[in-house]
């Protein structure tokens, strides 16, 4: 995560560190085992209960993930859950990717987030019963586009209101590591809803002089 310029990891119990988890790769000769470094992140429901868990195989020198063809594997039932980062009540962000949730939290560490781990599944992310508002955390791309219209007409059915957190590059992780912390903040304070600028924007990010 730190290759990702992502160092604000409060409130990430629900990601793990396994020193040597095993990936399998089929190959012409039969299966081969190794084992890597992974990440290791619960995906809960509503309620908190682990319904799944995605491994992400990183690469020995800390240079991102591992030189493998499929480096993330996802298991169990995740549709509709999300890797989540802080308790929910009334306002939440939900987004793709972990590393686009936790760049997102490195700007809005007060905001609680949840990662869905793809368009698909953002578009299908199950709403917390106290929920009133939710930012969706899209990429900018097509699918992105997709999945914020599709959620976004289920929160309006839903009687919740849905506004949409857009990067200014291709998605929140670039605009950490490429822009800054300051800009990134600075882009996201226009987008919040005025009521949520105080509980969420106004207190300072670790590492933020601005």
């Amino acid at each position: 995560l730190r290759h990702r310029d992502i160092t604000d990891l409060r409130w990430t119990e629900s990601l793990r560190f396994n020193p040597k988890c095993y990936h399998r790769t089929e190959t012409d000769a039969g299966t081969r085992t190794e084992a890597w470094p992974a990440m290791i992140a619960a995906v809960t429901d509503n309620r908190g209960t682990i319904t799944g868990v995605q491994r992400t195989w990183l690469d020995p020198s800390g240079r991102g993930k591992a030189p493998l063809e499929t480096p993330r594997r996802a298991i169990g039932d995740l549709l509709g859950h999300g890797v989540r980062f802080g308790i929910t009540h009334d306002v939440m962000a939900v987004g793709e990717g972990i590393e686009t949730i936790l760049s997102l939290r490195s700007a809005l560490p007060n905001m609680p987030m949840a990662a869905a781990l793809s368009a698909n599944h953002l578009s299908a992310f199950l709403f917390p019963d106290s929920l009133r508002r939710i930012y969706v955390a899209r990429d900018n791309d097509p699918a992105g586009d997709k999945a914020f219209a599709v959620l976004a007409e289920r929160a309006c059915a839903a009687g919740m209101e849905a506004i949409s957190l857009v990067p200014t590059l291709r998605d929140f992780n670039d605009d950490l590591r490429r822009l800054g912390l300051a800009e990134l903040r600075a882009a996201l304070r226009v987008q919040l809803a005025p009521e949520d600028v105080s509980p969420f924007w106004n207190p300072p990010a670790i590492g933020s002089r601005g």
